[in-house]
């Protein structure tokens, strides 16, 4: 990468759930160790294996001149002089300096040239040995311990995977300080992967100190619980729920409002981040880039792509090529993987390996690279962040529910009421899909259930129709069970499966479904969450089994509210 910023960036980088970009490989005790202190797994063949730590103290380390690069001595006469002799059986050291005479008359007979360095922990960390062993004496030998017991894999936050990147990436000129030279970094926990079961010491916290479900408060943190404040997916999975998405969301919103930054990257699993991203696409009003970043591969490991899209992410925030004549982004929310830059809207994972997502949709959707400097190719017609319909700053504080009571849906201060978060289901066409001939909308018992689980638990709610491809027809048993849902207040998105066309005609049942356009169905399903958020229930029938023509005509006008936001989002 040539591109070089006018100016240092700010940029702040989130941590969310299940995410492989900030996973690190088990820490296993080096071999020298086992070795010196004869641990089982001792191989005198085996090489060494150095991982990144922080030194105690400062140490003077001797390095073997030639010993970077095999040809290095083969041009050594474009190399200056070594700063001294070492007698590779004494340790002793002859400083160049003290020594007369040229380098061939003060070098001792088989004495090693070096270059005499000093490590500071300050300028840390290094890969060195790992020593640590398990309680019981016996060596580490992957994550788990002979009992079973795990510690965890993932970071808390970025903090320590942007210093690594620094000391241990280079670009193709061998240069480093990667991120370091484009921008400075906050790091706030939105819904992290790692946490501090015990507690996180103020003394510890990294520059913006926002651990999951606080906001930067003084003292030492109570502790974090599993499935709860940190979401893993090993060596326990625990997926976040629907009160996750409100609290991350405050914390997005909140830090975007009230940091100066130029632009903003998210962490996340590869398979959801595409959703997370769009997401925020829709409520989240920065004028500023918003970038989702993942990896197939945790960092440190082999082949590992996370740390190449954190470094080209920033590099996109520092090159302001999405910035429009008022400096506003124009792009939206995207993602940033193996050099390719998605619109959130159309992002699908499609493979499990690095570059292995596609453009969803049929008609675009990379709109640009970062593979040298980072450049744009075309800009999205669809409305996004600052420009969307259902920005968080702009929701009603409440909108009507199901059951006609209205649904409190932020506080006071603008934030995300867990509580509102709506329900949103995907229920999928099939071929041959129906029981029988009848029609009737009594098979169909995964969707009745869920429209009575619905009518119970969640006064906002709504399902996505995946029918066929390309139109998002489905089959009429189906379609019967999913009036039924429109007849009681829930909104129902017709898309459909295949990605390349657009729903319409026969699959909005006369204008009672919405058309999802050429979204996916994961995407529609966030698009209709938002939405509910901003219009609320449909208008529920006095008979919801014998709808009047009035009130249907009453439903077709909110579902045309609806429409016009999945038609412009």
């Amino acid at each position: 990468m040539s591109f070089t910023a006018d100016r240092r960036a700010r940029v702040v980088i989130f941590s969310g759930p299940r995410a492989t970009i900030q996973n690190s490989a088990a820490l296993r005790t080096s071999q020298s160790v086992r070795r010196t202190r004869g641990l089982a797994g001792a191989d005198p063949a085996a090489p060494e294996s150095l991982r990144s730590q922080q030194l105690a103290a400062p140490v003077t380390a001797y390095v073997a001149a030639f010993s970077a690069h095999p040809l290095e001595r083969d041009a050594a006469e474009l190399y200056g002089p070594v700063d001294g002799w070492l007698d590779p059986v004494s340790g002793e050291f002859l400083d160049a300096a003290e020594a007369e005479g040229d380098d061939d008359a003060t070098r001792p007979d088989g004495w090693t040239p070096v270059y005499r360095v000093t490590l500071d922990p300050a300028d840390g960390p290094y890969p060195l040995p790992y020593a640590a062993t398990q309680a019981n004496g016996e060596p580490w030998n992957g994550p788990f311990d002979d009992a079973g017991n795990a510690r965890q894999l993932f970071y808390p936050d970025a903090s320590r995977i942007v210093r690594e990147i620094d000391h241990f990436g280079l670009d193709g000129y061998g240069g480093n300080n990667l991120l370091g030279s484009l921008a400075d970094f906050d790091f706030v926990r939105a819904a992290p992967s790692g946490g501090y079961t015990k507690g996180q010491p103020a003394a510890e916290r990294t520059d913006t100190p926002t651990p999951a479900g606080h906001r930067g408060e003084p003292g030492d943190l109570a502790p974090e619980v599993l499935g709860e404040n940190f979401f893993p997916y090993m060596p326990m999975r625990q997926e976040p729920a629907l009160p996750t998405l409100a609290t991350l969301t405050n914390i997005v919103y909140d830090t975007l409002a009230e940091g100066d930054y130029d632009g903003a990257i998210w962490l996340e699993g590869s398979p959801t981040t595409e959703e997370t991203v769009y997401w925020f696409n829709l409520l989240i009003p920065t004028r500023r880039p918003l970038i989702g970043n993942c990896s197939q591969y945790g960092h440190g490991v082999f082949g590992n792509d996370g740390d190449h899209n954190l470094v080209q992410s920033t590099a996109y925030i520092a090159s302001r090529v999405w910035a429009d004549a008022n400096g506003d982004d124009r792009v939206g929310t995207v993602m940033i993987q193996n050099g390719q830059v998605f619109t959130s809207r159309e992002v699908q994972k499609a493979d499990a390996r690095p570059g292995g997502y596609i453009a969803y949709g049929g008609h675009g959707g990379i709109v640009g690279n970062t593979v040298e400097d980072p450049v744009l190719s075309f800009v999205p017609v669809a409305r996004h962040t600052h420009t969307s319909a259902l920005t968080l700053d702009t929701l009603p504080t409440s909108v009507p529910g199901i059951h006609g009571s209205p649904v409190e849906t932020v506080d006071g201060e603008g934030h995300l009421l867990p509580g509102a978060l709506p329900k949103v289901t995907i229920a999928r066409y099939v071929n041959y899909g129906q029981d029988d001939f009848s029609d009737s909308a009594d098979s169909e018992v995964e969707i009745l259930a869920r429209i009575a689980k619905n009518l119970r638990d969640h006064p906002l709610s709504g399902i996505v129709a995946e029918g066929s491809a390309p139109y998002g027809g489905v089959y009429e048993s189906m379609r019967a069970a999913l009036l039924q849902a429109v007849f009681r207040g829930m909104p129902v998105v017709a898309v459909g499966r295949g990605g390349g066309g657009y729903a319409f005609g026969q699959s909005t049942m006369g204008g009672l479904l919405v058309r999802g356009s050429n979204l996916s169905a994961p995407k529609a399903r966030i698009l209709l969450m938002a939405s509910l958020l901003k219009f609320g229930a449909l208008p529920v029938p006095g008979d919801p089994d014998a709808p009047t023509a009035t009130e249907l005509d009453a439903i077709r006008s909110k579902v045309a509210e609806y429409q016009l936001v999945f038609d412009t989002h």
